[in-house]
């Protein structure tokens, strides 16, 4: 063989090895919550828990109407770790700019009570994501109360999943998802209150982008559990593709 070919060879190789080293941008966004959720706390330790990846780079917003902009396609992934509790959720604009960029390929990622974002203002909302938090009416428990509980790997063979077995935690068991489209379960636990099995963690694709969301996290001891830090983490670099 010549040593152009070789040489062509080498250059192949070293471009792809330079792809697979480039860093995913990764676009935090946050702001608003539930009261109970100290989004000031949990949106560094958040942060921090996906950069122990050193292939992800994250950058914290602290406004998701910031979700119209065209910057967004500067991001491999965004990480939804806000509920507009009370407060309308960012608009048409925002909403069809985030659609757009999972539906061509970005990931989505979904931290706790942020499967209730937009609650009742965007039904495809619960398309994309597969499950959204259903508020079931007064007096109606929407999670088992805070306490410890096991969570059960459901499938160890994904990429988001690698290297994880059951768990404990100590969170909010998340009793209320709702939807009906196909997801692949990652991780489920039991509610102590109606005994049922709930899921936990889940990824789906949505047209050609990759959602992983997690119910767990309710507050940054519950983010920094190892166990759980890892699924975030793996969760998110498999969304983002990396």
């Amino acid at each position: 063989m010549t040593s152009h070919f070789w040489s062509l060879l080498l250059l192949t190789f070293t471009g792809l090895s330079a792809l697979a080293a480039e860093k995913a941008r990764v676009l935090l966004v946050t702001g608003i919550d539930h009261p109970a959720h100290l989004w000031r706390e949990t949106a560094p330790a958040l942060k921090a828990v996906l950069e122990r990846n050193n292939r992800l780079e994250v950058r914290i917003v602290e406004d998701p109407h910031f979700l119209d902009s065209a910057a967004l396609k500067a991001y491999r992934a965004v990480v939804l770790h806000f509920q507009n509790w009370e407060a309308v959720g960012p608009g048409a604009a925002a909403r069809e700019n985030l659609r757009r960029f999972v539906a061509e390929g970005g990931g989505l990622v979904s931290v706790h009570f942020a499967c209730g974002a937009w609650h009742g203002e965007w039904p495809e909302f619960q398309n994309m994501v597969g499950r959204v938090w259903h508020g079931q009416g007064p007096g109606k428990p929407q999670h088992d109360p805070r306490g410890r509980f096991t969570v059960r790997i459901v499938d160890r063979m994904h990429p988001a999943a690698a290297g994880l077995e059951d768990f404990e935690t100590d969170d909010e068991l998340y009793t209320c998802l709702t939807g009906d489209a196909p997801i692949h379960l990652l991780a489920e636990a039991t509610s102590k209150v109606d005994k049922r099995d709930h899921p936990m963690a889940f990824v789906r694709h949505y047209e050609k982008g990759r959602v992983f969301l997690t119910t767990l996290g309710h507050d940054v001891r519950a983010l920094t559990n190892g166990p759980v830090a890892r699924f975030l983490e793996q969760g998110c670099a498999w969304a983002a593709g990396r």
